[in-house]
């Protein structure tokens, strides 16, 4: 009977991860639902829609009205995509584009024209401007009488606009207040009553269309500034077709070493591994095709960190299981055992990061919130596949009869190594890359070079449109026109889009001074015919605002705060907390002196890169402090506290090894197989992990060790 349900639960994984992985390679009917061909990808990846506005009115616009301006509109088009982009271009212009979608008629008629808007009473005083409204959204409720839906605009005004109503709906109870948009009254409701909260609701025989058409009107009309559209275009993907298919190959090849890998070294368990991480791939695309979520190169980070993180829980797994089967249990009690006792340091870990990816996808703005998205996904799947799929596997094989001993391996007797020994050699050394780093930084800074190489999306640059005498093909144009540019303007960051139905060429470089434009100019007539005359060149800004950067920030913050505050309920302890977040400084630090070093381009995937170090960071310091947490309950009297740690780091050392080799081979492959971009983005991630298993293994152990004995030395 165990048998006939070990079979049963065989073919059904099978079956099941074979219809998932279908759905994502073919799909299922006309079209295609489910298959990895219909994900949403960001620009840099497949491009959209790009759309230029110019301000309306006389003079230049503030430095202070444009940046409210994009950052406001940054936060509204991220209901299309959270990997939508705004930036300036020029004094007065300011440049959409949004992801993973081609009509731009209709992504304009959503949007919407931005224009000026104010709440008027009947004799035509202005009693709020567009800019005292904080959000407006299409709502419903049912008739309590009827039982009919209905829908209305739910508005919600900023302190100071809540204030100003206020006092305009008590003096006008009875009548109406009208909106009015471009000159243009879009609504005239009547105010039952005084309104002081600062929520209204606008209601009316609406169906939803029409009030989340009078919801995103009154959105876009709450901007600094009044905007006209000046030009719509589609564009091709930013890093081209030849960066998509060989980062799909480098992606199949680093998975097909690591499923190679852990059968090696771990047999059997391996091979049941295998399985729930190929599982872990069709759920993951599956359900990112469900969300409709965007990927993009920083949500590929997100990915490359949760396959780690899949993989980390399966190798906690096996190297309990081991280390029971080594006490002489049967394979049956050391599975059951092996996975009690993993579970704690994969729930700690796993639970850890997503609390980071939560504050991150609420907080953050652009990339960062497509990172914490993904990240998110991944670590709920990767939870499951381990805990549930593996599980499930390796006790339907062993119900199969697969009960040799050998087919699991024992854990060796390893002879306990003394890091806390090396540990101030080790600090010598973060310390030395640390404070090289930062004083690069600052030799660089002052010999105006810039601390770091800060890329067009940090810093803006020149963006020149060119009109070919033929149509180009992306791949043609990473072949020909790139080299050709990068060696007029010294610049390795470049990015070009093509123009949907057109021979039209966006070069996007760093900023060119005017003898720096009529140099690429006339290269670029001389090696492809084009006319000098058609080219037109603007200065952009930086696509991450200040403002973005700003919510990055203040997320990262928030989210290390929740990180210490889980770590230090779950551990009891605030010295655990204090030297996890304490390493993961550490790691973020080495690798922003890499960056400082190398000079790697810092853009969108420097912020991903950072991130995905934080979560890599944070669970690997976990795993080494659930097996001091565990041993010192088992502490004998004999046992110092300098013997737990160097036993609890030895124990975990397999791990940290066999996690990060897994997680490195993976990026390492996407960097030998990358194109420049990509390399660009793989780099530091290397480092990262590198950094990430350094740290766990000879620095936080050390750093908690000083402060529990120095705190209890004071106490004594």
């Amino acid at each position: 009977m165990k048998k006939n349900r070990a079979v049963l639960t065989l073919v059904l994984t099978a079956v099941l991860t074979g219809l998932l992985l279908y759905t994502a390679a073919v799909g299922w009917g006309e079209e295609k639902s489910g298959a990895a061909k219909n994900i949403r990808l960001g620009l840099d990846l497949a491009g959209g829609v790009s759309i230029t506005y110019e301000a309306v009115g006389e003079g230049t616009p503030s430095a202070e009205d444009m940046s409210d301006t994009i950052y406001k509109l940054q936060k509204r088009v991220e209901a299309y995509s959270t990997e939508a982009e705004v930036y300036q271009e020029g004094a007065d212009r300011i440049n959409i584009e949004i992801p993973g979608v081609t009509d731009a008629n209709s992504i304009l008629a959503e949007l919407g024209k931005p224009g000026s808007l104010q709440f008027q009473t009947m004799d035509g005083s202005v009693v709020l401007e567009g800019t005292d409204v904080a959000n407006a959204q299409a709502g419903s409720r049912t008739d309590e009488l009827t039982g009919e839906r209905e829908y209305a605009v739910e508005l919600t005004l900023t302190e100071e606009g809540s204030i100003k109503f206020a006092a305009a709906t008590a003096a006008n109870v009875g009548k109406q207040i009208a909106i009015v948009y471009d000159d243009e009254v879009i609504s005239a409701p009547m105010v039952n009553e005084a309104i002081g909260s600062g929520q209204a609701q606008i209601s009316g025989d609406f169906t939803f269309e029409e009030a989340d058409q009078l919801a995103s009107t009154i959105r876009i009309g709450t901007l600094s500034l009044e905007l006209q559209e000046l030009r719509s275009n589609v564009v091709g993907a930013k890093l081209g077709e030849e960066a998509i298919a060989t980062s799909l190959t480098a992606g199949a090849i680093g998975f097909l070493i690591v499923l190679l890998f852990m059968i090696a070294a771990y047999r059997l368990m391996g091979l049941a591994a295998g399985v729930a991480l190929i599982s872990y791939v069709g759920l993951v695309l599956g359900l990112l095709n469900g969300f409709d979520m965007t990927l993009t190169l920083p949500g590929i980070a997100g990915i490359i960190l949760s396959i780690g993180m899949a993989v980390d829980a399966n190798v906690i797994i096996f190297a309990r299981i081991r280390e029971e089967l080594a006490t002489g249990k049967t394979v049956r009690s050391s599975m059951k055992i092996g996975f009690q006792k993993a579970l704690s340091a994969i729930v700690d870990g796993n639970i850890t990061t997503l609390i980071a990816a939560l504050v991150l996808a609420l907080k953050g703005s652009g990339s960062v919130k497509g990172f914490a998205q993904t990240l998110a996904l991944g670590i709920v799947v990767s939870m499951f596949t381990a805990l549930v799929v593996t599980r499930l596997v390796m006790y339907a094989l062993y119900a199969l009869g697969l009960q040799d001993v050998k087919l699991y391996g024992v854990a060796k007797e390893t002879k306990t190594v003394n890091f806390l020994g090396k540990k101030k050699i080790c600090f010598l050394v973060s310390l030395v890359l640390i404070a090289g780093g930062l004083l690069l930084m600052g030799v660089n800074a002052g010999a105006k070079k810039g601390a770091l190489e800060y890329s067009l999306e940090f810093q803006g640059g020149t963006s020149t449109t060119v009109e070919f005498p033929e149509d180009m093909s992306i791949g043609d144009i990473d072949a020909k026109v790139v080299p050709v540019v990068a060696e007029i303007t010294g610049d390795n960051d470049i990015q070009t889009q093509k123009v949907s139905g057109t021979t039209q060429v966006i070069i996007k470089t760093k900023e060119l001074d005017l003898a720096g434009r009529e140099a690429l100019n006339a290269k670029l007539a001389e090696t492809f015919g084009v006319d000098e005359t058609t080219i037109t060149a603007e200065n952009i800004s930086g696509a991450i605002s200040k403002e973005v950067k700003n919510d990055a920030i203040v997320a990262v913050i928030i989210a290390t705060i929740c990180m210490l505050i889980y770590i230090w309920v779950r551990f009891k302890d605030v010295r655990f907390a204090a030297s996890a977040v304490a390493a993961l400084v550490h790691d973020v630090l080495v690798v922003l002196a890499f960056y400082a070093v190398a000079r790697v381009s810092v853009g969108n995937t420097f912020i991903a890169c950072m991130l995905t170090i934080v979560g890599y960071s944070i669970n690997a310091t976990i795993v080494i402090f659930d097996r001091i947490r565990e041993n010192l309950t088992e502490m004998k009297r004999k046992d110092t506290l300098e013997d737990v740690v160097n036993a609890s780091i030895t124990q975990t050392l397999t791990r940290s090894i066999y996690t990060s080799l897994t997680t490195f081979v993976m990026v390492a492959v996407l960097f030998v197989l990358g194109v420049a971009s990509i390399k660009e983005f793989a780099l530091p991630l290397m480092v990262g992990i590198v950094c990430g298993a350094y740290s766990s293994v000879c620095i936080t152990g050390a750093l908690w060790y000083l402060m529990r004995t120095r705190i209890e030395k004071k106490e004594v």
